[in-house]
Order: structure tokens, then C-alpha cells, then sequence
């Protein structure tokens, strides 16, 4: 009976951090960074985006605590 150690497995992943895009900026970069990170285009998530703005509820209020909490992505 073989046993795989769960640590074995995770430790080959590199660990991936969300961060604002300096290469795909528009305003302040949150969409572009959240494009990156989940590997979608940045116009998908721009689209999803401005469509998510039309329905009633705190996305503008999310987007800007992005903008202010979400740190740039280092150079």
C-alpha cells in the first residue's frame, strides 16, 4: 500500500499571489490582474466586469477596495 504525503504535492506547485497588472492597465489595473491570475484574457474579465456593474449590489464599492488593498505587481 503506497501512501502519497499531500505536502509532496503541494510543494511543487509554485504559490500564486494576486496583484494589480502593470502590463495590462486601463484604470488601475485590477481586472488585468485578476486576468492574469486565473490565466483568462483581460477583456473576458473587463467585460464581465462592467456587465457585473449593471446589477444592483457592491461590486464598485469591491473594485475600489481592490484598488486600494490589491498591492502591484513587483517589477
Amino acid at each position: 500500500m503506497s501512501t502519497v504525503n499531500r505536502n509532496d504535492r503541494t510543494s511543487a506547485r509554485p504559490r500564486r499571489s494576486l496583484y494589480r497588472s502593470r502590463r495590462h492597465r486601463v484604470i488601475a489595473g485590477v481586472c488585468g490582474g485578476i486576468a492574469e491570475y486565473l490565466g483568462w484574457s483581460p477583456t473576458r474579465v473587463r467585460v464581465l466586469t462592467l456587465l457585473s456593474f449593471l446589477l444592483p449590489g457592491t461590486q464598485v464599492i469591491i473594485y475600489i477596495l481592490m484598488w486600494i488593498f490589491v498591492p502591484n505587481k513587483p517589477r
